[in-house]
């Protein structure tokens, strides 16, 4: 059985939607979630699954206290479910094409540096596109640059807000990311 370690900064639906899958999965389980957010409503989320939680500051992350704490685990898979740092070199070279993010748009479009949340929803709303989507990746040393694994599309209407735009796009996520991560396995 796969053991999957979960880092997220936020609200945690995406993580909570992946816990709920793998719940009584053979196929694996989800052994921790980490967050580097102390308030972070993950980890309210976490407790319901009886998931185990840790939190870290950047410092740790980039460290490596994370990475020693993933593999003192005996991690094989990191999903980025709304996990908002860089992840840095150490944790990629520990967990080579095993660890997976979801972006909230069509990559290589509205990526990179600041491109998360709100600000994907919004930036996609003023060029005036007609359809966003997600993008499930591999994770590499540049933000939003990793391997494309999958991507699903959702129509825009002129009319639809920046934040109709994000419950379209949640939808897709909370749809797809935990099957897609089952088949990477």
């Amino acid at each position: 059985m796969k053991k999957i370690a979960i880092l997220a900064s936020g609200s945690g639906s995406n993580a909570e939607k992946i816990m709920e899958h793998f719940q009584f999965s053979d196929k694996a389980q989800i052994v921790q979630i980490g967050s580097n957010k102390e308030d972070a409503y993950v980890l309210e989320r976490a407790k319901k699954y009886g998931v185990p939680t840790f939190t870290f500051n950047k410092t740790a992350l980039e460290q490596g206290t994370v990475t020693e704490k993933l593999i003192e685990n005996q991690v094989d898979w990191v999903i980025l479910a709304g996990f908002l740092l860089k992840i840095p070199q150490n944790l990629i070279n520990k967990f080579p094409n095993n660890i997976i993010n979801i972006h909230p748009a069509l990559l290589p479009k509205y990526g990179g540096i600041g491109m998360y949340g709100m600000n994907v929803h919004s930036a996609v709303k003023e060029a005036g596109e007609k359809e966003t989507g997600i993008t499930i990746h591999l994770v590499n040393e540049n933000y939003d640059e990793g391997k494309i694994i999958f991507q699903a599309a959702t129509s825009i209407d002129e009319k639809d807000s920046a934040e109709e735009i994000a419950q379209k796009v949640h939808a897709l996520e909370h749809k797809y990311f935990p099957q897609i991560i089952e088949s990477m396995l």
